[in-house]
C-alpha cells in the first residue's frame, strides 16, 4: 500500500549521534555474506519490490546514467542497469570492500554490465552535473552526515535529474505504529542474528531506523541542501519504508545588465 505526498516541511529531524564510520564499516562486514538473505526475511522480500519501485518512479530513461551510492551487494544498481539498458551507464558504489565484493558476482550472473567501485558518498570522486540520477537504499541513516552525503548526491545529478532515496520509517497509523515497533524491536535482531549470527548488528540497524528523520522531516532535510526544487515521497506499508524523490534545481541565472 502506498500513497503520494508532496509535504510542507515543517519538522526539525530528530538529532542523533552520528554513526562512526569504522563501526559501520565493520558492522556490516560482519553480516555482509549472509545481508541479502537476512534482508530478504526480515522484509518479506518486499525489499525487491520497493527497489524496482523506487527505479520506476526515478523516471530513468534507456540510456540513462546512474550512481547508486552504498550499493552493498548491489541489488539496486543491478535493477536500474536492466531498467536503462545495454545504452545505459550505472555504477554501483560503497565504502565497505566487504559488502561490495559480491556484487560483480550477482551482475555477472545476471548478465548485466555495471561498474562497481569504492567510493565514500560524502566525497564522491565524479564530476558534477553527471549523472541523471543518483540513489541510495537503506544507507543515508548510517551515513555520519546525511546532508553532506545529500548535497554530494546532488552536486554530481544532473539538473533535471533527481536524487532517489528508499530507508525505513515509521507509520502515522497508531495500530501499524506499534506493531512496526514491536516487530523492528524485538523480531528483527532475532531473525537477523538466525541468519547471518550477529544479532548486536539488527540490535544496531533497529536503534538507527528508530532516531532517524522520516517523511516531512527527511524532506526537510532534503531541502535544507538548497539544491532541489521539488521533494515527494511514497509511503510504504503505511510508513514501514519511504522513497523519496527530489529534483535538482537549475542554476540561477546571474542577472542581466540594463543597456
Amino acid at each position: 500500500m502506498t500513497d503520494l505526498q508532496s509535504p510542507t516541511p515543517s519538522l526539525e529531524p530528530q538529532s542523533s549521534t552520528r554513526p562512526n564510520p569504522d563501526f559501520i564499516r565493520s558492522l556490516f562486514s560482519s553480516i555482509s555474506s549472509d545481508y541479502d538473505k537476512a534482508n530478504d526475511v526480515i522484509t518479506f522480500g518486499l525489499a525487491r519490490r520497493w527497489r524496482k519501485k523506487l527505479v520506476r518512479w526515478s523516471q530513468a530513461k534507456k540510456g540513462a546514467k546512474v550512481l547508486d551510492c552504498a550499493t552493498g551487494t548491489g541489488d539496486l544498481a543491478l535493477d536500474f542497469k536492466a531498467h536503462v539498458g545495454p545504452e545505459g551507464q550505472v555504477i554501483g558504489t560503497d565504502f565497505c570492500e566487504d559488502m561490495l565484493k559480491w556484487a560483480p558476482l550477482k551482475a555477472k550472473e545476471k548478465g548485466l554490465d555495471v561498474q562497481f567501485e569504492w567510493a565514500d558518498v560524502l566525497n564522491l570522486k565524479y564530476p558534477s552535473e553527471h549523472f541523471d540520477i543518483t540513489s541510495i537504499a537503506y544507507g543515508i541513516r548510517n551515513v555520519g552526515d546525511p546532508l553532506r552525503a545529500l548535497k554530494e548526491m546532488a552536486r554530481v545529478t544532473r539538473s533535471g535529474g533527481y536524487v532517489m532515496v528508499l530507508e525505513t520509517g515509521d507509520s502515522q497509523w497508531p495500530l501499524f505504529k506499534n506493531l512496526y515497533r514491536f516487530y523492528f524491536q524485538h523480531v528483527v535482531p532475532r531473525l537477523g542474528g538466525l541468519v547471518t549470527g550477529h544479532r548486536s548488528a539488527y540490535e544496531y540497524l533497529n536503534r538507527s531506523s528508530n532516531q532517524f528523520p522520516a517523511a516531512e522531516a527527511f524532506v526537510h532535510l532534503m531541502e535544507k541542501t538548497e539544491a532541489f526544487d521539488q521533494v515527494e515521497f511514497i509511503r510504504l506499508m503505511g510508513g514501514a519504508s519511504f522513497i523519496y524523490r527530489a529534483r535538482k534545481r537549475a542554476p540561477l541565472k546571474p542577472p542581466t545588465g540594463e543597456g
